[in-house]
């Protein structure tokens, strides 16, 4: 049952990926800590094993994603090698940090992320453009902030990232290529920092590196990758709108059972 979970997961993640476009971090970590507590994982490392577990899966998701936008030409490189260094910074740091957070306070963070995400879903948000994009050190310090939040929320980066740059003059489809490129350094760099701070807990599954569950990392990108095109295709075919509904739905349910679970 556990490994069927860990499958179910991965299927609802990648549809969702591309029928909505959205980050997988917002649906899977939600669905893994309540997995992992049924499973008798302390509670105090549910969370910070849920986050780890997200991130590392990420790598595999960017990797094919920006390969996909890549091909399309909607990659703007210059901007992505710009921000990578910030990125990359930001994101391992702040995942340090994170295995220092409690659970109960870094749960609330993360259940108002998921709400900002659903809403945004939930109401089409569109950015705004409004400057140009700074220089050095202003794409460096985005970078930073970017990677550090979507770090500790297990996100890719793009919920900032497209804004960031639809508001700097970026036309939104380069916006959304970049943004899916810049969310490899972030996974890798965020992964690596939970990597490193789960190797001083003990009482962690016997099958986790760090705050990386293999098994659960292993089935979720395997099947994530494979409904990501059937999400894709569906997106031309379905009425979106009202699937965008009740996804938000799901994700305020999804979000709220997780803080009920921690708490």
């Amino acid at each position: 049952m556990e490994w069927a979970a860990y499958l179910g997961i991965g299927a609802l993640v990648g549809f969702a990926a591309g029928l909505l476009g959205i980050g997988g971090g917002v649906v899977m970590v939600p669905l893994l800590v309540l997995v992992f507590t049924a499973h008798e994982v302390p509670a105090e490392h549910v969370l910070h094993l849920a986050l780890g577990t997200a991130l590392a899966a990420m790598v595999f998701t960017s990797i094919s994603s920006m390969r996909a936008h890549h091909a399309h030409g909607a990659v703007e490189w210059k901007i992505a090698r710009a921000m990578s260094p910030g990125m990359l910074v930001g994101s391992f740091g702040a995942a340090l940090l994170a295995g220092l957070i409690p659970t109960r306070p870094l749960a609330v963070v993360f259940t108002a992320f998921v709400f900002y995400a659903a809403t945004s879903i939930l109401l089409d948000l569109k950015p705004s453009t409004t400057r140009e994009l700074p220089g050095p050190a202003g794409i460096f310090s985005a970078g930073a902030v970017i990677g550090a939040i979507s770090s500790l929320l297990a996100a890719g980066g793009a919920f900032m990232t497209i804004p960031f740059l639809a508001w700097c003059g970026v036309p939104l489809r380069r916006a959304i290529g970049t943004a899916a490129a810049n969310g490899l350094p972030i996974a890798i760099a965020g992964t690596a920092g939970y990597l490193v701070q789960g190797w001083r807990i003990t009482n962690l599954p016997s099958s986790s590196l760090g705050y990386v569950y293999l098994p659960a990392l292993a089935l979720v990108v395997t099947t994530s990758m494979l409904a990501a095109p059937l999400g894709a295709r569906l997106a031309h075919r379905l009425p979106v709108k009202r699937l965008r509904m009740i996804f938000a739905l799901l994700l305020y349910v999804f979000a709220l059972r997780m803080l009920a679970g921690v708490w």
